[in-house]
C-alpha cells in the first residue's frame, strides 16, 4: 500500500467505483475524505476498529433513510456522519442525549 495521498485517493476512488458497480449502487458518490476522518476520529476516541464500525453504521443509517424516501443519499450520509462525528468527539464518555436514536433519519 502506498503512503502517497494522491495515489491512495485514486485507489480508494477506483475501489469505490468497482464496489458500487458490483453492488449495483450506481448513483453513489463516496466521500472518502469524510469517511477516513470519521474512522480516524472514532479510532482515536473509542478503539482501533471503531472507525470500521462507524463507517458501516453511517452507511446503514443513510440507506434506511433513503429507502424511506425522506432524503437523498448525499443528505442521508451527511446527516448520519454528522451524528457519528458528534459522538466521536467524546467517544464512550459522552452523555446520552434524548433523541439521538433517531437523529440520523
Amino acid at each position: 500500500m502506498s503512503t502517497n495521498p494522491e495515489m491512495e485517493e485514486r485507489r480508494l476512488s477506483d475501489w469505490s467505483r468497482r464496489l458500487t458497480q458490483a453492488l449495483q449502487i450506481l448513483d453513489l458518490e463516496v466521500d472518502h475524505k469524510m469517511l477516513v476522518e470519521l474512522g480516524e476520529k472514532s479510532a482515536e476516541t473509542v478503539a482501533d476498529n471503531a472507525g470500521l464500525v462507524s463507517a458501516f453504521v453511517v452507511g446503514y443509517a443513510a440507506g434506511l433513510t433513503t429507502t424511506s424516501g425522506r432524503k437523498s443519499s448525499e443528505e442521508a450520509v451527511q446527516k448520519a456522519a454528522d451524528t457519528a462525528f458528534q459522538l466521536a468527539e467524546t467517544g464512550l464518555e459522552g452523555p446520552d442525549q434524548p433523541g439521538w436514536k433517531g437523529s440520523a433519519q
